[in-house]
């Protein structure tokens, strides 16, 4: 069966001037229907041409080996529709090569995010089906009304939500794609027609700089895989940073990836709405990666194998990974660790120190309380899943500081992962309370005099707060996070495990009675800045830097 695409452009547009042989995002605008074409023609017979009146745009269509039909003056004419036009174009090509051709599809090169496989997709379709013509439409079900003897009337019978509106089909100018026998000189639409639903995205015809913008921002778009991990042992750190990254990556496409046993993980982005998916082992993984043709990696699963970022590396141009001190970090284009400072022997690529801390969103908007030289309202938080029940040890001891500190208030916050919530529970009667999953926990912090708390990514929070804590470290690993220690505004006690019951009572009890020390702590800790991070590591993972 075979196949004429025809690319009509004119050289002159009023609302953007010589649009078509604008520059978008890096190229001429004809262009992304040439290419589209260009594919299309690697799966069926087909011959294309451009039809123009412009040498320029002819010019761009010939370097890529396009037929050229030159329009008369009198099909180039602002009052012009396309149907003289594609007529002409046919029978141009047919008497040129002596051809027959079965379908022609009209491809306006005012649509730049429209995708081959879309285009492919839909010529099969058609090729399968017994319909005169095929419409590219956008399916945008809204209320809408009409002027109707001088009144405005309602278009619908019944107000509802969008989603149980009938289907209203716009046309996009993507492609027409319809039977020989159907294109004439007024006409290029038989009787048996159909749509083909594109994805909004894919929809955007260029007709006015807003849709330019919009078209531009589209084509910028990439496909981005964060790759993470959440488990009891590991907590919920790297889960919560990707949902914080995702989240200021609006205008990208993303993709989490997690592995089977990240059971909390899981479900927390269940609870996220983002798409994600779960793999088993590496030949799974590969086959995602084969699929989806990710622009950027990001690795937040701690320490790599070379192995895996050369498994990656065949199908991303860029990966970029958190906290990674494994072999693999070599490997990667970038590593963020605002974790772990001047390491020996590290790769030219780690970018290190709380300049490159992500901090969320709720961080950024809210104000650090006044200080108190009263310390009445103490926070314990040990992060989403608390591996090493910090919270449980913290538990009973604030059990025994409300008699020798009856005018203070314990505030636990539970983890959304923490296993042993049962077992922690409200007592008023000892001012404990209890705080499961909170989501938004700034707004406790904005409350706190002081916090006891692990050494993970909470400690940059409390510093953008100034909330002055009292550290107790997870596991070994985590006790390498050097920016938890007096110098930031932290007393840091070393692995909580460790640190027997005493010496914690003793160590809170001091420092509620030490005003000035904790305003020291609060200085050094509001000294720090961390307006920038977000901004620093967005560049880096798009390798805008």
């Amino acid at each position: 069966m075979k196949i004429l695409i025809v690319i009509p452009a004119r050289g002159g547009s009023k609302r953007i001037p010589r649009k078509n042989v604008r520059l978008m995002n890096g190229k001429p605008l004809i262009l992304y229907s040439i290419e589209n074409a260009l594919r299309l023609m690697k799966s069926f017979e087909a011959d294309i041409c451009v039809s123009t009146d412009d040498e320029e745009l002819g010019g761009i269509a010939e370097s890529k080996g396009i037929e050229i039909i030159w329009r008369d003056q009198t099909l180039s004419a602002d009052n012009i529709t396309l149907d003289p036009v594609i007529y002409d174009a046919v029978k141009k090509m047919e008497n040129r090569g002596n051809e027959h051709y079965d379908i022609v599809i009209t491809m306006q090169a005012t649509s730049p995010t429209l995708r081959a496989q879309t285009l492919i997709n839909a010529v099969e379709a058609f090729i399968d089906s017994d319909y005169d013509t095929m419409i590219s439409c956008v399916n945008r079900p809204h209320l809408s009304w009409r002027r109707e003897n001088g009144k405005i009337v309602k278009n619908y019978e019944k107000r509802l939500n969008s989603q149980e509106l009938p289907s209203n089909y716009l046309e996009t100018g993507a492609f027409l794609i319809t039977r020989r026998g159907c294109v004439t000189e007024d006409s290029r639409i038989g009787e048996n027609i159909t749509v083909y639903e594109t994805a909004q995205r894919e929809a955007i015809d260029i007709d006015s700089e807003e849709d330019w913008i919009s078209a531009e921002s589209i084509l910028r778009r990439k496909r981005i895989v964060l790759r993470c991990v959440g488990r009891q042992e590991l907590g919920m750190g790297h889960i919560y940073r990707c949902l914080s990254i995702a989240n200021k990556l609006i205008g990208h496409d993303i993709l989490f990836i997690v592995d089977k046993d990240s059971h909390i993980g899981i479900a927390k982005l269940e609870e996220a709405y983002f798409p994600y998916k779960v793999i088993g082992n590496d030949d799974e993984y590969e086959k995602i990666l084969k699929n989806y043709m990710p622009d950027v990696i990001v690795n937040d699963v701690l320490d790599t194998e070379e192995s895996l970022i050369k498994l990656e590396r065949k199908y991303t141009p860029r990966i970029v990974n958190f906290e990674d001190m494994g072999p693999g970090a070599w490997y990667a284009d970038a590593v963020i660790n605002a974790l772990y400072e001047n390491r020996p022997n590290k790769p030219s690529n780690v970018y290190e120190g709380s300049d490159y801390y992500f901090i969320r969103d709720e961080f950024l908007i809210e104000t650090p309380k006044e200080f108190s030289s009263e310390c009445r309202n103490v926070m314990i938080m040990f992060g989403g899943a608390d591996p090493a029940n910090l919270t449980g040890k913290l538990y009973e001891i604030c059990q025994v500081l409300h008699a020798k500190m009856p005018q203070v208030e314990f505030h636990f916050l539970t983890g959304f992962a923490y296993s042993h919530k049962e077992e922690i529970k409200p007592m008023p009667e000892l001012n404990i309370f209890v705080h499961h999953d909170a989501k938004r926990v700034s707004g406790y912090m904005k409350k706190a005099d002081m916090c006891i708390t692990s050494q993970g990514r909470t400690i940059f929070e409390l510093a953008s707060m100034g909330v002055p804590a009292i550290v107790l470290a997870q596991n070994e690993r985590e006790a390498e996070h050097v920016f938890a220690g007096m110098g930031n505004g932290f007393i840091n006690l070393g692995i909580g495990e460790r640190v027997d019951t005493l010496t914690i009572i003793k160590t809170i009890m001091w420092l509620a009675d030490m005003p000035h020390v904790r305003a020291e702590m609060r200085d050094l800790q509001l000294s720090k800045k961390f307006e920038k991070g977000q901004e620093r590591v967005i560049k880096l993972l798009l390798g805008e830097n």
